[in-house]
């Protein structure tokens, strides 16, 4: 199973998705227009543990974007887009809605606003248009013309690419993630984007590798991590009766782990447990010396 360290994902992000030098400053031949959107969806996608199908298909109307405090901003990632329709609570990190905030208001944007004008939208096939978005997930979709509506927490992923919001400047995809041409980035182009990046690692002398499932892979490892330290840290302080209480209020953290990332079974979820397990013996390996056998000391004929 591949999965990176913090350090190894900030290196592969900032060099290969942000045009970054191997060294840390900014490559002046870097033509990546989109570097800022990418590195944001990377972002989400490490910090959350959704897979690349779940996370393309969010919308506007379901992720939280803007000013936010400090910690996290959940939101109910619904069955119709979940693989197995596992439905469950996403935790964004507050930094990373502000942030989702910006490139919505900036480079999004600014890809609407140039597809308005080639009337692009008003040229889909078949159109979903949201009428009334202040109902966020449970906002109702039509086919132009009127006829039965479908709230948007029910529409397939194939069914939000052609899904409109009508917004005060007009027409507009309800899909968060877009492309140049003001329409849905596909799952076949955030791959290539991927590929590229690490091929440009190679090139830069960054010999790390990333594929979107690999992301969510690190989301596990490290949030296991953070939560077991953290849980038996707080068991030990404590008495039997008090250890009962808190593993009743707050569970057990490979179930936790399990929940966020949409597994049916915890044994799925096993295998990040096995991983740091792993990565325990090694750390405990390391302190085992490579010679048994003492330093001789210069002049010691013994």
């Amino acid at each position: 199973m591949e999965w990176l360290t913090a350090e190894q994902y900030r290196l592969w992000r900032d060099c290969g998705l942000r045009g970054y030098r191997a060294g840390g400053l900014p490559d002046g031949g870097f033509r990546g227009r989109w570097a800022s959107r990418n590195a944001l969806f990377a972002d989400v996608m490490v910090r959350t543990g959704l897979r690349l199908a779940e996370q393309a298909s969010l919308t506007v109307l379901e992720v939280p974007h803007g000013p936010a405090g400090q910690g996290y901003q959940r939101f109910w990632l619904t069955g119709a887009v979940a693989k197995n329709e596992s439905a469950r609570w996403v935790y964004l990190p507050a930094a990373l809605a502000r942030n989702t905030g910006q490139y919505i208001t900036a480079d999004r944007a600014a890809v609407i606003a140039a597809a308005r004008a080639r009337g692009a939208y008003d040229a889909i096939a078949d159109p979903l248009v949201i009428e009334e978005p202040g109902a966020g997930p449970r906002a109702v979709a039509r086919r132009p013309g009127g006829g039965a509506g479908v709230r948007l927490e029910r529409l397939s992923p194939a069914e939000r690419r052609r899904l409109l919001v009508r917004g005060a400047g007009g027409l507009e995809p309800a899909v968060l993630w877009l492309g140049e041409h003001g329409m849905p980035v596909s799952l076949s182009a955030w791959k290539d984007i991927f590929r590229t990046a690490s091929a440009r690692c190679h090139r830069a002398g960054v010999p790390i590798a990333c594929h979107p499932h690999t992301l969510r892979h690190t989301f596990a490892v490290a949030t296991l991590e953070q939560l077991q330290r953290g849980h038996i840290a707080e068991l030990a302080a404590m008495s039997a009766g008090q250890r009962g209480e808190y593993q009743r209020i707050f569970g057990d953290p490979l179930d936790w782990v399990r929940r966020r990332l949409g597994h049916r079974s915890a044994g799925t979820t096993l295998r990040y447990l096995h991983v740091l397990q792993e990565l325990e013996m090694e750390t405990r390996l390391a302190l085992v010396p490579d010679d048994w056998e003492p330093v001789p000391v210069p002049g010691d004929v013994r």
